[in-house]
């Protein structure tokens, strides 16, 4: 990612939540830095990292991590908190809180815990960052500074969840003397994230056992090589009395055994079969099932199904679908790879037909419906993928994948304005207001729309430009 670029976003952008007057920082948090002023900030950051490659924007994986952030979510301590979490394309161990309650997670996390436990622990963790409302007691604490003081040390505990080198730059950049409090503050805000995670976990229904344990072998790991730990560290520093703290108040908790979910389990292993070489996942997959390395057999084969289906091994993958099948019930995440490895194997019909049935049992299964539509799309049935996207539109309408694909729908029959307004419509859920102008712009001069489709679209620009020269003067563009 450009952390640079986006550190220069969030100046500008923290600068921007002051500039309407400085709060009296002598009161609480709540006054110091608003839920609004913290969600419309989380909302610039995320326009940049949706904009990056390595954002990791597949259907299935976000929303396992959705299901199990909202289950810890749903028992944290502020219900009112709407969260949003996302995946980076990354094999280190990192996760990290945004303000406004987006909550980023690294592949590596997920591939390197080692039950789903241990997952919902770091999660639970960095939801309770955001519910004690870390980053605007932060702010708080600095009852003299200057705007830009203000706007320094928010930047660089935010700078410091990507990059903990260019966090103590931004701290290098404010007043010497806040640093220390700030560095102070931040030890107190990871021990009350311990205490409140701990909670969350609990509640949750989860092994508690698995936060002091997840962070202890990470500790162990890489406490001689500092310089090589993993951002997680890096970004949250664990002192021994930290999971000292934790293990005592594991110790007062009632033992609960937890199973990993299936999904959590074929999540990992499709994370393994689809980041990175192909041919080694197949190597690791086929190892794991002669030596009987793994916990879950259904996993595995799984794993290995996806990853020769990469290698064009359409056969072998059929047969290790079809072994899965006898080890697992009924299952959309299955379903969906039989599918895609239908289409892979040029079985285009049987492909389709599959969807279609698939669809009946998990009719809102994102990847179903976006695997579908594209196929329809692929073989030149513009009008049935239409109408499977407006249909699922009706209940969704902040998907901004239904939106890309209602265009390429409108592409393919040759609507111009209809296609660009829906292009519009995917840009402003991407939080792109700026593209979206400039897609109506462009609708304005297709030359196909009637007078009905003109006016609505005449209407929702004068819109967008209010809020594009809104979100423009909160990042300082003139």
């Amino acid at each position: 990612m450009k952390f640079r670029h986006l550190i220069a976003l969030l100046l500008s952008c923290v600068a921007g939540a002051f500039a309407e007057g400085l709060p009296d920082l002598g009161e609480v948090a709540q006054s110091a830095l608003t839920p609004l002023q913290e969600r419309r900030l989380g909302e610039n950051i995320m326009r940049e990292i949706r904009a990056d490659r390595s954002f990791f924007d597949d259907a299935e994986a976000t929303d396992y991590i959705n299901s199990l952030g909202y289950r810890l979510a749903s028992v944290s301590p502020d219900a009112r908190q709407s969260f949003e979490f996302f995946l980076i394309q990354d094999g280190q161990i990192n996760a990290f809180a945004l303000p406004g309650g987006f909550v980023g997670v690294n592949t590596g996390l997920i591939l390197t815990a080692q039950n789903e436990s241990e997952l919902a622990s770091v999660l639970a963790h960095e939801i309770a960052h955001v519910t004690q409302r870390h980053i605007a007691r932060m702010v708080a604490q600095q009852q003299q500074s200057q705007l830009t003081t203000l706007a320094g040390l928010a930047l660089a505990i935010l700078a410091s969840r990507y990059d903990s080198q260019l966090g103590q730059a931004a701290f290098a950049a404010t007043q010497a003397g806040a640093i220390q409090s700030q560095l102070n503050f931040t030890r107190d805000n990871e021990r009350e994230a311990d205490r409140v995670g701990l909670q969350i976990l609990q509640q949750a229904g989860f092994d508690v056992r698995a936060m002091p344990v997840f962070f202890e072998r990470m500790q162990r790991a890489y406490r001689v090589y500092e310089t090589s730990a993993p951002a997680y560290l890096r970004t949250h520093p664990l002192e021994y009395q930290r999971i000292a703290d934790m293990q005592d108040r594991v110790q007062a908790m009632p033992y609960r055994q937890v199973l990993d979910s299936v999904e959590f389990q074929l999540i990992r292993a499709k994370l393994r079969a689809t980041v990175g070489n192909p041919r080694e996942a197949v190597g690791f997959f086929e190892e794991s099932l002669t030596e009987r390395k793994y916990t879950s057999e259904a996993a595995i084969r799984y794993g290995l199904a996806a990853s020769l289906t990469r290698t064009k091994g359409y056969a072998r993958a059929e047969r290790e679908l079809a072994a899965l099948r006898k080890l697992v019930a009924a299952s959309p995440i299955v379903e969906t790879l039989a599918a895609q490895l239908k289409i892979a194997a040029g079985q285009t019909a049987a492909a389709l037909a599959h969807y279609r049935e698939a669809l009946k049992r998990y009719p809102n299964y994102r990847a179903l419906v976006y695997d579908y539509a594209n196929a329809l799309l692929e073989n030149r049935q513009p009008e049935q993928a239409l109408r499977l996207v407006e249909d699922r539109l009706q209940f969704a309408t902040g998907d901004h994948r239904l939106y890309l694909l209602q265009a390429r729908s409108y592409a393919a029959l040759n609507k111009r304005l209809l296609q660009h307004k829906a292009q519009a419509e995917a840009y402003v859920r991407m939080g792109n207001v700026s593209a979206a102008v400039e897609q109506l712009q462009i609708a304005l001069k297709s030359g196909d729309g009637d007078f009905y489709q003109l006016s609505s679209v005449e209407a929702r620009l004068k819109e967008l430009r209010r809020l594009d020269e809104e979100q423009r003067k909160e990042s300082g563009k003139r």
